[in-house]
């Protein structure tokens, strides 16, 4: 008994969709693998920060620049997580920061490598930042559109950049930075919150160190991931010549 219509499934390919959105979602490289996790985290640290808009309700912003978490302790040692809004209701601002969460995390994660991607992500990221979606959060979409503009192109800058001989270190330690980067900004959120509530942590001055390295370690794994795109590109022509 065939459950899967032959249209869909014809025992070996999947002819649209599921396979194929899957298909779409896999990323191809270094570079597009930092677009896509860099992605899911501006989606959810943007959704963040909404949801401590939507809690406050109904009041209206005397300002553009708000607090997401004006009255909350646990968020204190952030400042209330600072963000702006050109709207002046709050909770408002927080509905609309979600949808701008959601489309740019799915944006990312599925349609950053078409033509003109990266710039979307862009502009998508600076409209969360006028929507409450927070500092961190659309500074990183900013970061990781414009390198979605790299993805799937032959990096000729980066290859003059970055020497041949250092090539294959840097794209070695590429996961190990990518990893340190995507740690870090958890350990800002939910680290430094459940820190706050279990352990009653509440200085602030981590704040800046941690968000130091956390951009520290972003440019680092996209340099690194650069040179392992390259070292790749270099064993693809080299496959084909041969």
């Amino acid at each position: 008994m065939r459950i899967i219509p032959k249209r869909l499934y014809n025992g070996e390919n999947w002819r649209f969709g599921v396979g194929q959105g899957m298909k779409r979602i896999k990323p191809k490289n270094a570079t597009h693998w930092m677009v896509f996790i860099f992605s899911i985290i501006v989606g959810l640290v943007g959704m963040e920060h909404a949801v401590g808009e939507i809690l406050q309700g109904d009041v209206i912003a005397d300002e553009m620049f708000i607090e997401s978490w004006p009255d909350n302790e646990l968020f204190r040692i952030m400042a209330g997580e600072p963000a702006m809004t050109i709207i002046s209701n709050i909770r408002v601002t927080g509905i609309i920061a979600v949808l701008m969460s959601l489309i740019t995390a799915i944006w990312g994660v599925v349609f950053v490598d078409r033509k003109g991607g990266g710039y979307i992500l862009i502009l998508l990221s600076v409209l969360l930042l006028l929507v409450g979606g927070g500092f961190g959060p659309p500074l990183i979409g900013i970061i990781v559109g414009a390198v979605a503009t790299r993805i799937n192109k032959p990096l000729k800058l980066w290859r003059w950049i970055l020497p041949d001989g250092l090539r294959p270190l840097l794209a070695r330690i590429w996961p190990w930075t990518l990893a340190a980067s995507v740690l870090g900004f958890f350990m800002v959120f939910p680290g430094l919150i459940l820190l706050g509530h279990f352990f009653g942590y509440d200085n602030a001055d981590i704040v800046p160190v941690l968000t130091l390295f956390n951009f520290v370690t972003l440019f680092a794994a996209i340099v690194c991931g650069y040179a392992r795109d390259l070292l790749r590109m270099g064993e693809e022509n080299h496959a084909s010549a041969s």
